[in-house]
């Protein structure tokens, strides 16, 4: 079974066209999926790319403070006379799930540090788990305890695979248990990760100039998120101590072999979803490099080591195009990647790497 095509979020299966999406692949088997925390942003845009996947079929849908009532009551878009919402099981407590063995694939939504005891009373023999919290996404415990708490599963956390997709198909395909990559993550290795493996940046320096929308806190009230408080303004959080910085530079560090650190920031911004990433590294050419190798670089890695991945595009900037911003998005099911060379006056060697995640 070929699961890792279209149901991890960061993989493939289904493209965008005139504002809908479209299967990209053909339907082998249907798999039976549960989503734990399908009441949050998380599980209501999973249902929304599982609805027009051939291959899935909701078979459970846990939301502990909605249980019993039909996700349409929670979400709106699914009240309506569909096939697909007719076909939706009602919410149910985590707890009235009795077999797990039962589905082929469980998506967890959950809050952080509440998944890993659930997924530990799975049967991972049986089933597959692809946890879309941040509880399995750092491989070293002790960095995980450093960021978030005690790590209740770490035996499980040995054989948690990072589900970067476009890097590690493979090692996804095989997996038990899928860690999906956080949302400024996913745009920061995207971009770097081709430039790194090709030497062609240093892995020093690195800035990550980050915008988000604010659904990426969750749908829980927040007075931070308040629509009063997010309107007409943007300001930086999280400065220094991200819990997406060590994410981050797992993945580069792990690329490289050596140790990378990343000076990232995150700024929270009047827009639901989304993110705009600003990044900008030094080449590892002498100062001065011709901005035409960097392109020429960028032209034949970029598409390397992202082919086969419908969710990315590259765009290469010219003189005349605007800069990337996110009402040039085709749909919001892809990210658009845009590298270009800026030349300044004192910092001849600075590379620019645009980067949008939706």
């Amino acid at each position: 079974m070929d699961w890792s095509v279209g149901f991890v979020s960061v993989g493939v299966g289904y493209e965008g066209r005139g504002g809908r999406a479209r299967c990209v692949r053909k339907a082998v088997e249907t798999i039976d999926v549960a989503i734990l925390g399908a009441s949050g942003y998380t599980g209501a845009e999973l249902l929304r790319m599982l609805a027009v996947h051939p291959n899935a079929k909701i078979a459970a849908m846990t939301a502990d403070r909605s249980a019993g009532k039909p996700i349409g009551e929670v979400f709106p878009q699914y009240g309506f006379g569909s096939q697909f919402a007719r076909s939706l099981p009602d919410l149910v407590k985590v707890a009235e799930v009795e077999d797990w063995s039962k589905y082929d694939l469980i998506f967890c939504c959950l809050p952080h540090a509440t998944t890993q005891e659930i997924i530990s009373g799975i049967p991972l023999e049986k089933t597959k788990v692809v946890d879309l919290s941040a509880d399995f996404r750092l491989s070293n415990i002790d960095t995980y305890t450093a960021w978030y708490g005690e790590h209740k599963a770490p035996n499980l956390q040995k054989e948690a695979v990072y589900g970067l997709v476009e890097h590690k198909r493979d090692e996804v395909r095989d997996a038990r248990l899928v860690a999906n990559p956080g949302c400024y993550p996913t745009a920061a290795q995207l971009a770097l990760i081709p430039l790194l493996k090709n030497k062609s940046i240093s892995s020093s320096d690195i800035i990550i100039d980050a915008k988000s929308g604010a659904t990426g806190a969750g749908r829980s009230a927040k007075v931070g998120t308040l629509f009063c408080e997010v309107s007409d303004g943007m300001h930086a959080y999280g400065i220094a101590q991200h819990r997406h910085a060590p994410e981050i530079e797992q993945g580069l560090s792990e690329v490289t072999g050596e140790d990378v650190l990343v000076n990232f920031t995150p700024h929270l911004i009047p827009m639901n979803r989304g993110i705009l990433e600003t990044i900008f590294v030094k080449t590892s050419e002498s100062p001065g490099a011709l901005r035409q190798q960097l392109v020429e670089v960028c032209r034949g890695l970029v598409p390397l080591h992202t082919s086969g991945s419908t969710f990315v595009r590259f765009w290469e900037m010219s003189k005349k195009a605007c800069m990337p911003a996110f009402k040039h998005r085709r749909t919001r099911t892809n990210r658009s990647f845009t590298f270009f060379r800026k030349v300044y006056p004192r910092t001849r060697d600075t590379f620019v790497a645009p980067t949008i995640v939706s």
